[in-house]
């Protein structure tokens, strides 16, 4: 009886947060889409950066490139796309900034290989 309570307090929560960031109108949050306004953005924004990924750094942090810059982002080992992706591959990378003290870093949560 409590489980079937708790999923009944929690499932309207889950599906307003689904409507949200899936919103386009009026009042919604425009979509980052370079890394130079990507690295003005505040942190969770929503953005869909495409380019290149040009360097492994560690273990699930790479540096990505397109037109306006580079940035540095976190692709989990779950968020490939089951490809080969090589620094010369075009790809578009979904997800949030995240903003620490000093720095931002892109927290990805879908990797598409467009070419």
């Amino acid at each position: 009886m409590k489980r079937t309570a708790l999923a009944l307090m929690v499932l309207p929560l889950l599906s307003t947060a689904a409507f949200a960031t899936g919103y386009t109108g009026p009042g919604a949050t425009p979509q980052v889409t370079t890394v130079s306004a990507a690295l003005q953005a505040a942190d969770d924004t929503h953005v869909v950066l495409e380019g290149q990924i040009v360097k492994r750094l560690q273990d699930e942090l790479y540096e990505f490139k397109d037109a306006t810059g580079t940035i540095q982002v976190e692709i989990d080992d779950e968020d490939w796309p089951g490809q080969t992706v090589s620094e010369t591959a075009k790809v578009r990378l979904t997800g949030e900034v995240d903003k620490d003290f000093n720095s931002r870093e892109i927290d990805v949560d879908r990797v598409e290989l467009i070419n």
